[in-house]
């Protein structure tokens, strides 16, 4: 391969190592942006150019972007750390009780088209930390299994609830998909007939999803956070 097509690729590796290194996430990214300039030979004028046409057209995508970035960032400065210590603050919480808090905030949220990034934006650095920490109240450490499987419950509970609740935005992609579908086999519907449909689907799949989870829950803590459980984990230490 030809070493300028190689060296084209400098700040691909510059991002690499950087947040291998835990750097400075916004540094990094311009500092890669000058070096792919400089390697491509753009002057100043010309990589200013395009970076504020690159931003103007993809602004959604920046969005997207910048919310890995902020999180990153937050992560980096104690934020999984206050969710913990948010939830020491309530005694007799648990895993279980934590997604239904969420999975209630969710949905109402989505009715109203808001947000919060999502499994890696929101539920990682703010939901799974204070589930581990109403797990840990006892003073026993989560298992692994328990950790993966809150895991996939916090990330289950964030799909249901944002997929059921967006459809109750009127206007929203969902509910306009919806439409579309049923004008094409000759039903004409209103986009608020089409979410005053949706509200009992969605508090059922939020009702289901919760139950679901306290119940799974539950199995989990009588397996690793019983008594007998606790003596085991302790004999084995």
């Amino acid at each position: 391969m030809d070493p300028m097509s190689l060296l084209k690729l400098l700040g691909i590796v510059i991002v690499v190592v950087g947040f291998a290194l835990k750097l400075d996430s916004i540094l990094i990214i311009m500092v890669a942006a000058v070096a792919t300039a400089l390697v491509a030979g753009m002057d100043p004028m010309t990589f200013l150019s395009t970076m504020g046409k690159s931003f103007v057209s993809n602004r959604s995508m920046l969005i997207f972007v910048m919310t890995f970035v902020i999180t990153g960032t937050l992560e980096r400065n104690g934020l999984k750390q206050a969710a913990a210590h948010l939830m020491a603050k309530f005694k007799g919480a648990t895993a279980g009780m934590v997604l239904a808090a969420y999975g209630v905030f969710r949905v109402i949220f989505a009715a109203f088209n808001v947000g919060f990034g999502g499994v890696a934006g929101f539920v990682r650095p703010v939901i799974m930390p204070m589930a581990q920490a109403a797990v840990e109240e006892d003073g026993q450490p989560i298992a692994e299994e328990q950790l993966e499987q809150i895991k996939g419950m916090a990330a289950g509970m964030e799909n249901v609830t944002w997929f059921f609740g967006q459809v109750l935005f009127v206007g929203g992609s969902g509910g306009l998909l919806v439409q579309s579908t049923l004008e094409n086999l000759g039903y004409t519907v209103e986009l608020i007939d089409i979410a005053a449909v949706e509200v009992p689907v969605a508090v059922i799949a939020t009702l289901v999803a919760i139950v679901y989870y306290q119940v799974v829950d539950k199995k989990l803590t009588r397996k690793y956070h019983s008594a007998p459980a606790a003596a085991m984990n302790g004999g084995e230490k």
